[in-house]
């Protein structure tokens, strides 16, 4: 079984997402407002939460490896990311208002991606249940 880019992907953005949250508490603690410390832990949180459904996507894919609504999902899943949290890491740490333009196109792509998910676990079920019930 070859490495999956979403469980690469998903593992290094969790690593990340770590990684930013422990300079956000200590690193810029001191250097911006709390009301901007407030907007780049959102970027944080969101970024963890989307790097375990980036790792789900890679856990899903070895059953369905073919699936093309499993990689949708993890192309914007990932887009998701670098334009949502990216931009309000960017909004936070340099103060610039006009950056907050960007976080909805990333919050679209996490709603089109969790849509994907949707669908994908829907027909996922309807095919399990075909399958036991013509089984038996």
């Amino acid at each position: 079984m070859k490495p999956s880019v979403f469980l690469f992907l998903g593992t290094t953005c969790a690593f990340l997402a770590v990684a930013f949250g422990a300079f956000g508490a200590h690193g810029l603690k001191e250097m911006i407002s709390p009301e901007l410390l407030v907007t780049y832990k959102t970027g944080v949180e969101y970024q963890m939460w989307h790097a375990f459904a980036l790792i789900a996507i890679a856990l899903m894919q070895q059953h369905d490896a073919q699936s093309l609504l499993l990689k949708w999902a993890g192309a914007l899943m990932f887009l998701g990311i670098i334009l949502f949290s990216g931009s309000l890491y960017a909004l936070a740490i340099l103060n610039l208002p006009i950056l907050g333009a960007i976080t909805p196109i990333g919050g679209v792509s996490f709603l089109v991606a969790w849509s994907l998910l949707i669908i994908f676990s829907g027909k996922k079920s309807s095919h399990n249940k075909r399958y036991k019930s013509s089984r038996y």
